[in-house]
């Protein structure tokens, strides 16, 4: 696959805003947004107030819905399907791992797809969750894997990519955070990763080890919560945006014994 896949994990709080309907329905407006601009939200709504003026009535949630949608080219089926497995597979490990919540997951962008991943505020700095976040940064590529066999370049090819943030978590696991295997009380910080393991064979042996650890780690959690994953694909696919309820209905699921 060829075409550019720009899958971005945000970190959120922990704590759930469980408000009002109207909250309800801002949230799953930023859901179906994830990607746009400022400007570009500023133009649907504006198009929005426009179209209800029009017809004189009040601004309904199906303008700002069709606006957002319109924005967009609709994506080749074989390009939608991949990027569904991959948000799933996203969810569905970091889920299984109990990070925090997935606050939605969005493949209707035309320019990549997008998830909101939430992470609990304690145990952030052990060996423990740092294992844990390589394996849910490598979970898109395990997925590709698992469900259509071949992997794609979605996972890699820019600095805030995938493979780029697992290549520095594991970088600074050897070097700066004290859990290397070589060395670990040494505190060796860091400007450019790449230049250091270009010239380094040993350490870049040591960090895709780590990173090859992660997606086998991640495969074997898929696999487990196959149905799961395939459920949650299939719902992302139809969907194109599913805000968190959606997703927690069905990774809820998840908790039952495999």
């Amino acid at each position: 696959m060829t075409e550019p896949q720009n899958n971005t994990t945000t970190a959120t709080p922990a704590a759930a805003q469980q408000g009002n309907p109207v909250d309800a329905i801002l949230r799953r407006l930023a859901t179906r947004a994830m990607g746009l601009t400022g400007a570009d939200i500023e133009r649907i709504v504006r198009e929005a107030r426009l179209r209800a003026r029009r017809g004189k009535r009040a601004i309904r949630y199906e303008d700002l819905e069709e606006g957002i949608r319109g924005n967009r080219p609709p994506l080749p089926i074989d390009l939608r399907w991949r990027y569904a497995f991959h948000e799933a597979g996203h969810a569905v490990v970091h889920h299984a791992l109990d990070l925090g919540p997935v606050r939605g997951l969005n493949i209707d962008t035309g320019e990549g797809a997008y998830n909101l991943l939430g992470f609990h505020a304690s145990g952030t700095n052990t060996y423990t969750w740092y294992e844990n976040m390589l394996t849910v940064l490598m979970a898109g590529r395990a997925a590709e894997k698992l469900a259509l066999k071949r992997v794609s370049s979605g996972s890699a090819g820019a600095d805030e990519s995938d493979l780029a943030r697992a290549t520095r978590v594991a970088f600074d696991m050897e070097r700066t955070l004290g859990f290397g295997a070589e060395h670990p009380l040494l505190y060796r910080p860091r400007r450019d990763p790449g230049a250091v393991l270009d010239r380094d064979p040993e350490l870049a042996a040591c960090v895709h080890a780590r990173l090859e650890v992660a997606l086998d780690r991640a495969a074997a959690i898929l696999r487990r919560r196959r149905p799961v994953f395939h459920a949650l694909a299939k719902a992302l696919f139809d969907a194109q945006a599913m805000d968190e309820n959606a997703v927690m209905h069905i990774l809820r699921d998840d908790d039952l014994p495999p």
